[in-house]
């Protein structure tokens, strides 16, 4: 309050008058860059809302309303997954030739390993639906819903260790600081609802020792009301939301009123965007204390329901109890859903250790696809299930007939989608004999992340934000749509 008073002194004064004049030429200038913006060539005024998003409309008319984003953290191996190859078979315990190991980078884990020899997967793979895509074993329930995804086989990414490849593919960038998709989808599209955050995360407890840094759902260098809101378990599902006990909400209302006005006078003082995105988190905290908890409970939901996901769904905090809750904020029209499911960083034990990840996530994965399909909900909702890279053809660590591990691999990998936007029931691109390059239809990550905009109605080029004198966007100067796996 003394430095407000201290601001309104000095305007009074002649200096203060032109040093604060002069401040406003820089406001101008902001507010240019802001608030008006020409976007697929037209000369159309768009402003930046809290609500409604900056574009206010979509460049094009978009094909899915919303996303939910299933993350698996760890980099799941293609070879045990949804890329079948024989050939492997024929080549298993012999060593992977020097001509096909030097087209790839490997990562300074296997520096000192001597001996590469490739390995077949130990699990079975069969070919499914009408598509007659080949899953493994490992994923029966994914296996019995394969006509409705889209399954992506020739992914490849830049980064060859987690923290730069998970940045990469939830931000654009290897470094951290950037802003994330929800967060560039928020700034561009806002929220259907009012009365929850346009862009929740939710991270599946017990999920291995793999560490997953919170920049990737963080708003980066855009206001911060944008930055993603984690769901936990538990009394508590956002951290500090409730009232302190013994303040009524009526006060607390009034204590909102009194600080929104203060900050309003700060706003016409230094004239800060972000003193706008401090009311807006304000305003939505407040609005959260009534409707988040009536958007996370699953009490209500029947028994058929838990018998789709699993009795998994009925603890809270579990990978299945999320995709649960996943469709719930789906129903509330939540544009951007993350799951993050850790555990997937097999370098020694994979057999056993992608058994465990496939029980953990494989019946969930299936149920949400279901559970949106009947509700009607997968008209409009894209989900996306993938990691951050895939895993080498050779064996890290000893080979022996029942255990083996793979190390990271970022030349190829494998993504699905489901729903909204995409054609089901495909296998896009293809791999090479060993799964090591793209042989057809390369995706790259940031190929990857202008699809997804294209299928919200977002030209990827025309999104951008002013940072620092350079416009940035989440595929930064890359990046192109791939048609061929839209509906």
């Amino acid at each position: 309050m003394n430095e407000l008073r201290r601001a309104m002194n000095l305007m009074e004064s002649r200096r203060g008058f032109l040093k604060t004049a002069s401040l406003g030429f820089g406001s101008l200038a902001l507010g240019s860059l802001l608030h008006s913006s020409s976007f697929g060539g037209g000369n159309k005024k768009v402003v930046e809302r809290p609500e409604n998003g900056l574009l206010g409309t979509c460049h094009f008319p978009p094909r899915a309303k919303r996303v939910i984003y299933l993350f698996q953290s760890g980099g799941p191996s293609q070879l045990e997954s949804y890329d079948y190859k024989p050939e492997l078979a024929k080549w298993h315990g012999q060593e992977i030739p020097d001509s096909i190991k030097s087209t790839q980078r490997n990562s300074g884990m296997v520096a000192g390993q001597s001996s590469f020899p490739l390995v077949k997967s130990i699990y079975d793979f069969q070919q499914y639906g009408q598509s007659g895509a080949w899953v493994s074993e490992l994923f029966p329930y994914t296996a019995a819903i394969v006509d409705d995804l889209c399954i992506v086989n020739s992914m490849y990414t830049d980064a060859i260790n987690h923290e730069p490849a998970v940045m990469l593919v939830q931000t654009g960038s290897q470094q951290t600081g950037r802003p994330s998709i929800g967060s560039w989808l928020s700034y561009g599209l806002g929220s259907d609802n009012q009365n929850l955050p346009g862009f929740v995360v939710m991270i599946s407890k017990g999920g291995g020792a793999q560490p997953l840094s919170s920049a990737a759902w963080g708003n980066g260098f855009l206001p911060s009301h944008h930055q993603g809101v984690q769901f936990r378990a538990g009394n508590e599902p956002v951290l500090y939301l409730q009232n302190p006990y013994g303040v009524h909400e009526n006060d607390r209302r009034e204590q909102l009123d009194f600080i929104k006005s203060m900050n309003e006078h700060q706003f016409d003082v230094w004239g800060d965007p972000e003193i706008h995105s401090k009311i807006s988190q304000y305003e939505m905290a407040y609005k959260m204390q009534a409707s988040v908890p009536e958007a996370v409970s699953t009490a209500d939901e029947p028994d058929y329901i838990y018998e789709l996901y699993g009795e998994d769904a009925r603890r809270p905090g579990t990978y299945a109890a999320n995709c649960l809750q996943a469709r719930k904020l789906a129903e509330k029209d939540v544009k951007f859903i993350q799951l993050y499911h850790m555990g997937w960083d097999h370098h020694g034990g994979l057999p056993g250790g992608m058994k465990n990840q496939a029980m953990q996530t494989d019946r969930a994965n299936a149920a949400l696809i279901q559970d949106l399909k009947q509700r009607g909900l997968l008209d409009d909702t894209l989900i996306v299930w993938g990691g951050e890279f895939g895993r080498t053809s050779f064996s890290q660590g000893r080979l022996t007939p029942t255990n083996y591990g793979r190390d990271h691999h970022p030349g190829a990998f494998t993504m699905w989608m489901a729903g909204a936007g995409v054609k089901a029931g495909i296998v896009y691109g293809k791999t090479d004999d060993f799964s090591y390059n793209v042989a057809e239809n390369g995706v790259h990550v940031h190929d990857f992340q202008a699809t997804l905009l294209h299928i919200l109605g977002i030209d990827h080029e025309q999104l951008t934000f002013k940072h620092q004198g350079r416009r940035f966007r989440l595929t930064d100067v890359h990046g192109k749509v791939v048609h061929d796996i839209l509906s």
